[in-house]
């Protein structure tokens, strides 16, 4: 099992930052388990979407084009952390943010948070 906690969530004002965190934890933590660690978010009444994803090595990433330019998805292994620094902050960004683990070679995303409210006032 690994559980993860996110964290750093808040209100904010249009073109303000962020940063989010997500901390894991359990015994089977590792390169295989989450190899991917993945941002989503939800919206009220919309449907939960991916925000931004990195591969264990750091290297490798990807982005919604809704965010590309302003968030940015770091990693540190030895703390069991990945990070989402969100900067130009819009209202339509407003969203319950969640982190999750996937493993290498899979395609679904296996272990959630629980999530952490963003909300931005215009």
């Amino acid at each position: 099992q690994v559980q993860l906690v996110e964290s750093g969530g808040g209100l904010v004002q249009a073109g303000g930052s962020l940063r989010l965190s997500c901390a894991a934890s359990g015994r089977t933590f590792s390169s295989y388990n989450a190899y991917y660690m993945g941002w989503f978010r939800q919206a009220p009444g919309q449907e939960r979407e991916f925000v931004a994803v990195i591969s264990w090595t750091g290297d490798n990433t990807n982005y919604a084009d809704s965010v590309k330019g302003r968030f940015i998805i770091s990693r540190d292994n030895a703390k069991n952390t990945v990070y989402l620094q969100m900067n130009s902050l819009k209202p339509e960004d407003t969203a319950l943010y969640y982190c999750a683990t996937r493993r290498l070679g899979a395609s679904a995303y296996d272990y959630w948070g629980r999530g952490t409210q963003v909300t931005v006032s215009s």
